[in-house]
C-alpha cells in the first residue's frame, strides 16, 4: 500500500530514515513495525489486568465489606 504522511516531523523522519538504512530495511517495513509496536502497546494498557488491581482502604467499619455482599448476593 503506498501511503502519503502529513505534518511528520522532518528530523525525526530524516534520523528513522537514516537509521532504516543503516539496518538495510525499507522505510515501510520499519514504519509498520513501529506502528505494529505502539498498537501493541496501546492495547495492552487498554486491558485491565486482574493483578494490577490495588486494594481500597474504605476506612474503619468496612473490614468485612466484602464478606458482607457475599452474604447477600449467595446468602
Amino acid at each position: 500500500m503506498q501511503v502519503s504522511i502529513k505534518n511528520v516531523d522532518e528530523k525525526i523522519f530524516r534520523d528513522f530514515r537514516a537509521e532504516s538504512v543503516r539496518e538495510n530495511m525499507p522505510v515501510g517495513k520499519v514504519l509498520t513495525l513501529a506502528m505494529k509496536n505502539w498498537l501493541e502497546r496501546r492495547q495492552k494498557k487498554a486491558k485491565l489486568q486482574f493483578l494490577d488491581l490495588k486494594p481500597t482502604n474504605w476506612r474503619k467499619g468496612t473490614e468485612r465489606t466484602s464478606e458482607q455482599i457475599d452474604d447477600i448476593l449467595y446468602g
